[in-house]
């Protein structure tokens, strides 16, 4: 079965009680680390990563996600792999 959305952030909430989580539409390079995504969730997302909600990337094959979260002292970058599957994940991709 593919990890869904709903199944990352419910498993996330365990750890924290982000005010708010953003999913990231477009599929990310996954080179990107916790620099490059705070860029995009400022100049694409035009939010600020400071503000305590978990940003979410999915990469093009839907295999990765990143999320990224301030939790007032530093930022967190939780990665999950899925070996077999893929997430379920907005179709708004252009291939």
């Amino acid at each position: 079965m593919a990890g869904s959305i709903s199944e990352v952030t419910r498993r996330m909430k365990m750890f924290v009680e982000p005010p708010a989580i953003y999913l990231y539409k477009q599929p990310f390079n996954f080179r990107k680390s916790i620099n490059g995504l705070s860029a995009i969730v400022e100049a694409e997302m035009d939010r600020s990563p400071f503000s305590g909600a978990v940003f979410v990337f999915c990469n093009r094959q839907r295999d990765k996600v990143r999320a990224l979260y301030w939790n007032k002292t530093a930022f967190c970058l939780w990665y999950k792999r899925l070996e077999k599957n893929k997430f379920k994940w907005l179709r708004l991709w252009h291939r």
